[in-house]
């Protein structure tokens, strides 16, 4: 099977991709196992991966963005393909991605079904016990790096308050409201509470919220998140935290504008769910661009590629989780991985071009019949 690694060039605001889909040491495992690996020239130098350590990985190096995708059985891509790039496409071939198409299918429906595309979407790609193993290694990274974030919004500088986090001998640390106790909510509470900040994690699972409790052995408040809750803790939370996930759905808003106008001017909010179309209203009042903005004299953190700030590290770990799925494919080919794999199945929006998710486009048919057909 031929991989193909192109270069990233989707810019949505100053949400520039600087991720690269496999690192070098991904693609020498590919190649030992008996694939082929074509990578664009400068793909990985954002992260810090530059031509020559591809080659000696033994992939080839070109020149042309549309001869990786116009050749590669499987294109491996940190962002959805866009439908210029999907036009390149040789048909039947397969892209592997955060497609998120439950916020952009529209713009894809009908090219998609044109090249005969097989859209795998790392973000929905679940294994039996109801983990999305991708999406699970971005989301601990987006929680790790949240601290960092909130710290440099909160700086006057910023055009934030002016608060150390932290705190100070006599000074109060900052209040940081979490909603969402999943993956990215635990990180992000663990990293802000490491720090010393007062943290409440909402979530809307009691069961979920016994686990944070005995996880953070009372280091972190929780909270059910009614609607009741979510009002009172917003309007005092220093820093704001989204991290709402539907998997595969489009992040249902929890907090709404007026919520924010309560808030306190010069505090920050890091919607997390932005990929997703934002649980935060103010955040989807900026568009799909997203970025960093001031709304109700709040400072807004709306970035849906949150990872790509550490490339190299968020490279790194892509590559590690990512890699066991392309050696299934390289050893049985697409249509065998997805056989062999009912994580991969769950991870599939379309196969051949039709439509294999429910929630995604007017009817989806069923995988199955139609790898048995």
């Amino acid at each position: 099977m031929l991989f193909g690694v192109p270069k990233e060039h989707s810019i949505r605001g100053k949400c520039e991709e600087k991720r690269v889909a496999l690192s070098p040491a991904g693609v020498r495992e590919l190649v030992e196992a008996g694939g082929g690996v074509v990578v664009e020239s400068a793909a990985g130098a954002a992260a810090g991966f530059l031509d020559e350590a591809y080659r000696k990985a033994g992939a080839q190096v070109v020149y042309s963005h549309e001869e990786v995708l116009g050749h590669a059985d499987l294109v491996v891509k940190i962002t959805a393909p866009s439908p210029q790039e999907l036009a390149q496409l040789q048909a039947g071939a397969g892209v592997m991605a955060f497609w998120h198409l439950a916020v952009g299918w529209e713009s894809v429906r009908d090219i998609m079904a044109r090249s005969q595309v097989t859209a795998i979407g790392y973000e929905i790609i679940q294994d039996d016990d109801g983990t999305l193993p991708v999406l699970r290694v971005s989301s601990e990274i987006a929680g790790m790096l949240a601290p960092q974030i909130a710290g440099r919004l909160l700086e006057t500088e910023s055009g934030g308050i002016g608060i150390l986090l932290t705190g100070a001998p006599g000074i109060p640390p900052a209040d940081v409201v979490v909603v969402g106790g999943g993956t990215l909510g635990f990180y992000a509470a663990r990293a802000f509470s490491g720090l010393g900040c007062t943290v409440y994690i909402l979530d809307i699972s009691k069961k979920r919220l016994e686990v944070l409790d005995q996880l953070f052995q009372g280091r972190v408040i929780t909270a059910l998140a009614t609607k009741e809750n979510v009002e009172k803790f917003v309007c005092f939370a220093d820093v704001l935290v989204g991290a709402v996930l539907h998997p595969g759905e489009v992040a249902p808003i929890v907090v709404t504008q007026e919520m924010v106008r309560r808030m306190r001017p010069g505090r920050a909010i890091l919607d997390f769910s932005f990929d997703q179309g934002g649980c935060v209203e103010t955040t989807r009042l900026q568009g799909p661009t997203g970025g960093v903005f001031v709304r109700e004299g709040v400072l807004h953190f709306a970035v849906p590629n949150c990872p790509s700030l550490v490339a190299r590290s968020a490279t790194h770990a892509h590559t590690h989780t990512v890699l066991p799925y392309l050696l299934s494919f390289q050893r049985e080919g697409l249509d065998g991985g997805l056989r062999a794999h009912a994580d991969l199945r769950r991870g599939c929006y379309a196969y051949r071009g039709r439509v294999v998710r429910h929630g995604v486009g007017d009817r989806a048919e069923n995988l199955d019949a139609l790898l048995e057909g």
